[in-house]
């Protein structure tokens, strides 16, 4: 993971210079985060996953300018991720379901039956508990930064926190 200063350097040389490579650098070091916070989302749709982040990489490249450095590159570009799944599903008609992401997905990401016990209890929670379990524990983002992300409070995502895990735990055990 690129330190802050690293992160700062390599926007400095994107939007002076138009340095596609040091934005390339960037797009390397949260593409495997971006790709796991969407394929959480999405239940483990990988083509899905795949065009969320890219058309997310995409706007952050467009709007690198307007990029203030208040924040950490990654609270900014999980931001334009989170309201990039919104936006799709937003478009998506009211008769069409996220939830049944897994039958669309080509291929499975992890067969192991570990794996599938997790997106079964991922797959009952709601999107805004999805989203944040995924920020909190498989990102390991702090409440302060996810909620920067999501325009949530705190003190909900402390809640939504806490039921996904009771869902979850529920679950698990069945």
């Amino acid at each position: 993971m690129l330190s802050k200063v690293e992160e700062l350097k390599l926007i400095s040389r994107c939007v002076l210079a138009d340095d596609r490579r040091a934005f390339g650098t960037l797009v390397e070091a949260y593409q495997p985060r971006m790709r796991q916070f969407f394929l959480n989302l999405t239940l483990g749709d990988e083509y899905l996953s795949d065009d969320l982040a890219q058309e997310t990489f995409v706007k952050a490249y467009i709007k690198l300018r307007s990029f203030k450095g208040m924040a950490r590159f990654g609270t900014w570009l999980f931001r334009i991720g989170y309201n990039e799944f919104y936006s799709y599903k937003r478009s998506q008609h009211p008769t069409s379901d996220l939830e049944s992401a897994p039958e669309r997905a080509s291929t499975p990401i992890d067969s192991s039956e570990i794996s599938m016990d997790v997106k079964t209890a991922m797959a009952q929670l709601s999107e805004t508990e999805r989203t944040v379990i995924t920020l909190f524990y498989i990102n390991d983002l702090p409440i302060k930064q996810i909620s920067t992300i999501t325009g949530i409070n705190q003190s909900t995502l402390r809640s939504h926190l806490h039921r996904a895990k009771e869902k979850m735990a529920k679950t698990l055990k069945k």
